[in-house]
This record gives structure tokens, sequence and C-alpha cells, in this order.
């Protein structure tokens, strides 16, 4: 996919990133056990939201967020200016409120917004609008939190966040982000209640693992696979600090997709059975992928998503938990029957996966990593759909309007697809864009199949 344009170093000026600490923070400090949930997903979320210029000129962006991060964000979310930290007797991450603070960096460009071109597409060169947590010596000098402010030269501006997943997902990261633009729009938190007490998730004991969970792969397989494969996952052993998603692979392309909402109810006719819009793109990409990426009728081939938990178990999680409450399910089948069989086959399977979440089944995982400590088991060609087109992104105002466009800084991992809100952050009214990154020749594959439906 041609960009409209590509960042280069010249084109971005940061300064150096001051630290913002908590004026509030446990003394002695707080260790935070992180789920065996959590532990799964340790790894930087970028995320980028862009805005035209501000209407009253007066307005200095950066001063307002580092004051709303300083003194009184970072009140109750003083857990966020933590590191994370391994603990070798344990064998697991842990999260240490000690207040090292949060990164924040300003910087310029000598671009105008309008010379991106369009915002929603994939541009990996991104990067540079973002305060990346790569490069550090160890975990515990790697912020879990970072803010990057770009003021372009038409006046827009860009702020660029690293969250590390581990310490909240995506519904928490975008709570904490509506609570900082209702800060900064001097209208205080919108979301008050934060528990940050994983307990209320842990492993049994003794575990009872109930069920198969081919969904995740075992920490020896994973391992003998990580020098060989791109998987994104971070290992629960690994100690160095955790791999940025936005690193783009040199032999991937990239493509957008986008899936009207007409184009959406075509597909689900064609499930035959009542199916949710999410189903039927899943079950949709897994099918078209499965054709491109696969040789053998007879391997099996697998994709997995992420399924909230909190409407699963029982009794329900605590209100304002932060922690991540999403599990990975997964559906399988061989290629041939995803090939041959109608789409309603794969539909059903993605359903099934679904409804396979049950309290028993979350208590299940929550053991199973306990024991094995897993990761996603997104390798041998399977991959990951993860949704953000559900998140209220395009609502965040930090006091100078809606964002032009938010979303992820895409990443050039082939086991990842996202589904991103179209037209502008309009969810099922402007459709969904689907974000997915192969090798050359899969992707022309790809491309040959997905819309072959209509």
């Amino acid at each position: 996919m041609e960009l409209s344009c590509l960042i280069v170093d010249l084109d971005v000026k940061r300064e150096a990133p001051i630290t913002l600490l908590s004026p509030e923070n446990p003394t002695p400090i707080e260790t935070v056990c992180l789920s065996n949930i959590d532990q799964t997903v340790a790894f930087p979320v970028e995320t980028i939201f862009f805005y035209d210029a501000p209407p009253v000129k007066t307005l200095d962006i950066v001063e307002i967020l580092k004051r709303s991060v300083s003194d009184v964000l970072l009140i109750p979310y003083y857990f966020m200016a933590g590191r994370l930290d391994f603990n070798v007797e344990t064998k697991r991450l842990e999260l240490l409120c000690n207040n090292a603070g949060i990164l924040f960096a300003s910087a310029t460009s000598r671009l105008k917004l309008e010379e991106l071109g369009n915002l929603s597409l994939p541009n990996p060169s991104f990067r540079h609008l973002i305060l990346q947590t790569d490069g550090f010596k160890s975990l515990r000098e790697t912020p879990v939190f970072t803010i990057q402010v770009t003021r372009f030269k038409c006046g827009g501006f860009s702020i660029g966040f690293v969250t590390n997943h581990s310490i909240m997902d995506g519904r928490s990261a975008a709570e904490m982000f509506e609570n900082l633009a209702a800060i900064c729009r001097g209208e205080g938190m919108k979301y008050k209640n934060l528990n940050n007490d994983r307990s209320c998730i842990k492993a049994r004991d003794p575990p009872r693992i109930m069920f198969d969970h081919p969904e995740y792969t075992k920490l020896a397989e994973y391992t003998t696979s990580f020098s060989t494969s791109s998987s994104s996952f971070t290992s629960p052993l690994l100690s160095t600090p955790p791999i940025s998603l936005s690193k783009p692979s040199k032999k991937n392309i990239f493509e957008m997709l986008s899936f009207t909402s007409d184009m959406i109810e075509c597909l689900k006719e064609k499930a035959m059975n009542k199916c949710s819009t999410f189903e039927a793109i899943v079950a949709h990409l897994w099918r078209s992928r499965t054709r491109a990426v696969f040789e053998d009728p007879n391997h099996t081939s697998s994709v997995l998503f992420a399924v909230d938990i909190r409407p699963k178990i029982s009794p329900p999680l605590p209100d304002g938990y932060i922690g991540n409450a999403v599990i990975t399910a997964s559906a399988s089948a061989s290629v041939k029957s995803l090939i041959e069989k109608p789409f309603s086959f794969c539909v059903e399977l993605a359903q099934e996966a679904i409804e396979r979440v049950t309290d028993e089944y979350v208590r299940s995982v929550i053991d199973w990593l306990g024991v094995n400590k897993g990761v996603p088991s997104t390798l041998n060609g399977n991959f990951f759909v993860s949704a953000w087109w559900k998140l209220p992104f395009h609502e965040l105002d930090f006091g100078c309007g809606k964002p032009v466009y938010g979303g992820p800084v895409v990443s050039g991992m082939d086991e990842f697809v996202l589904l991103l809100s179209g037209g502008n952050g309009m969810g099922m009214r402007g459709g969904i864009n689907v974000w997915i990154a192969l090798e050359q020749e899969k992707m022309e594959k790809f491309l040959s199949h997905v819309f072959d439906y209509m």
C-alpha cells in the first residue's frame, strides 16, 4: 500500500523527555501482583490521536496536558508512574508503584497535517509521533506510560500514548484517556472508581484445569519457536523489556480494507443464521486468510480473538477493575473444511468459541496460565483479530474538539489483524476498516479472495 507521506527523522524535532511524578504515592513502595491474564500481554500498546488547530490560539495543549497528568491524573492513577519488575523467585511480572514517573515529550514537525494524507491508513512512520519504550536496559528502567505531543506547522497537533498492556486492557486504557481528556477540559474525572486489586481473578489452589486450551501455547513450546518466529506476545519468563508492536516487518506489506455497512449486512445474510457483525467479519477474514497462508489442506487453521470476561464470571469483577479482563478464545478447523464448507460453518465455529467462554472456562484458563505460563497461540500461521472499532477514541476531546482520527499505531506483525472504525470513528455507521499485514505473495492471494463473496 502506498502511503501519502512517510515521516522521516528530519520531519520531527523532539525535545528531551521530562519525567512527570505522582503527587501522591504509597509509602513504602506498593507491589501490585499482576494476574495470570496480565502476564500474557506484557507489551507496549501505542495509540495516536490527531487534532486540527485549536480555535483559540493561546491554548497550549502541552502545558495543559502536563499539568493535568502531574497534578490530577497521577493521583488516582499513581501506579502508571510505576515500573514492571520480574520476580526471580516467583517467575512472575509485578508492578512496582515506586513513582519512577511517566515520560512526557514535546515535539514539533515541519509538516502540515494535510501532508500526511489519509490518517487512517497504516503508516509505521507514525512511530516518530510517539515516545517509544524500546531501548531501555531493563524492565525496572522502562516506563509503562509515555506521552508525546507533536505540534505541526499548520497549528494542528497529535497526542501519542504508550501504555503497557499488562497494566490495563483496552477498555481500561480508553477510560483513562477519557479521564485525562475530561481533566484537560476542566470537568474532572469521568470514571472515578478505580480498583487495581487483581486478586479477584487469581488462580485456584490447587488448580482445576477443566478444559483443553489450544488458544494458548505452553511456555516450552513458545520459547522453542520464539527465536524463529515474529510472535509479538511476551513470555512471562522474558525479563528483558518487551518489544514494541509498532516495529514494522521488512518482509510484509500493509493493506487497509474498508467494509461498508452494506457489505457487512451482505456477509451476515450469507451466514444464514443470526450472527453479530464481529462474528461475520472474523469468520470471513479467517476463511480468506486461510486460503492465502496455508498450502496443505490437512493442516489446522485457527483464529484467535479476545473475549471480555466481565459479563461472564461470577461473582462479577469489582466496579472500576483496572486489570486485563479479557481472555483469548479460538476457533479451529482443517484448511479443507474452511475452504470447502459453506460460510455458515466458519461463522458457527466463531460463535461456538465465544459461547465456550463461561465462568468455569475463564477459571480454567486462569489456572492453566498459572501452571503453564503460556501466551496466545499465534504461531504456525494462526492469527489474532483485535477489535478496536468499539473503543470510543473518536470522542476524545482534550479541550480543542474531537480528533480528526484516533487509533493504534500499526505494526508489521502478520499474526495481527486489526478491526478499526470506518468513517472517522463512526463505528457501524461508517463501516469497519480492516488492517492486515502479509508477505507480498500471500497478500495477493488474500486480496483475490477477501471480496469474492459479493
